[in-house]
């Protein structure tokens, strides 16, 4: 099945809520709007009503049936600005704290916090340290992880795969790479694609010695260990994991060269490029950076974003939340 019509089949009818801190953009609106029409989530807004009515009489589009909360002018303000002084141990003042949740992004993420909304869908006009910072310091990631990072879902006619980490981590430790592991390997399931991973390098099974390829097989060791059942093999050149009859002659051995679904990228500059690579030569559309490994999902929307990449990641963020 197509993968946003699974993803609408799992969440249609559920009452998720996502919340919006970006209200008066033209994509948001259309996105939300369309997205509650279509009874999939139930959108929630953030800022002035009335500036996100006239936003939104501009953009064409009605905001009746939606819910809108102004951190501005919220009943329960202060019993939040308790709540987060409590989440962060005392490492901001209740003063501070104030100031900090008239942020959208960071009222929002407490919004998802407390559960009165499922998840988040932000970074149309934000910076991601805008979307990501609350999320870690509220949110904050699953027990046994250090850290979140970012997937992007790599599709093409019938061919799915995923890639990570694409977007947050700039260079992983062993421990931190066999945790994106492992979580992109979760990752994959929501989205139906059955999980080997491979874990890159330019070396495979040895044929080079650097640290940078220590490190990899390292990785490698630590995310077997982490999960035992998990079909995972590293390190391996990005063809021996992808092309059977070089896995055949690179890894003959390997229950996961030659068919990986999982590409897991040694730091963040290989795999940024190697993801845009597959999306502009390639013809593959990239869908994300899906954040994984937070408790709660928030999702990070790329600046220049249409409204169909909004529609998308909201579907994303919903599914992420059953």
């Amino acid at each position: 099945m197509e993968l946003f019509e699974s993803l609408k089949q799992k969440i249609k009818g559920k009452n998720l809520r996502i919340v919006f801190p970006e209200a008066t953009d033209e994509r948001i609106l259309k996105a939300a709007v369309r997205l509650q029409q279509e009874n999939l989530v139930e959108p929630v807004f953030l800022g002035d009503a009335e500036e996100i009515q006239k936003a939104a009489l501009a953009a064409g589009v009605t905001t009746s049936q939606i819910k809108i909360l102004d951190p501005n002018n919220y009943s329960d303000f202060e019993q939040m600005v308790d709540a987060f002084v409590e989440r962060r141990h005392g490492k901001n003042t209740k003063e501070q704290a104030q100031k900090m949740l008239r942020d959208p992004n960071y009222f929002g993420t407490m919004l998802v916090f407390l559960g009165q909304v499922d998840g988040m869908v932000s970074g149309a006009v934000h910076p991601t340290g805008d979307t990501v910072r609350p999320a870690l310091q509220i949110i904050k990631v699953k027990p046994g992880l250090t850290r979140t990072s970012g997937a992007f879902i790599m599709q093409k006619d019938d061919q799915r795969y995923l890639f990570a980490d694409c977007a947050i981590n700039i260079n992983p430790n062993s421990q931190e790479l066999a945790e994106i592991a492992v979580t992109s390997a979760k990752t994959a399931q929501l989205f139906d694609i059955d999980p080997k991973v491979a874990l890159l390098s330019f070396s495979t099974k040895g044929s080079a010695k650097s640290d940078e390829v220590t490190k990899v097989a390292e990785a490698a060791k630590l995310a077997q260990q982490m999960d035992p059942d998990l079909a995972l093999d590293g390190e391996l050149q990005f063809d021996a994991a992808f092309v059977p009859k070089v896995a055949q002659q690179k890894a003959p051995n390997s229950t996961v060269a030659g068919q990986a679904t999982v590409f897991v990228f040694p730091e963040l500059q290989s795999g940024n490029i190697g993801y845009k690579i597959a999306q502009r030569f390639g013809g593959f559309e990239a869908i994300g950076p899906v954040l994984q490994g937070l408790n709660k999902p928030v999702s990070d929307l790329s600046r220049g974003c249409n409204e169909e990449d909004v529609y998308k990641l909201s579907l994303i963020t919903a599914a992420q939340a059953l």
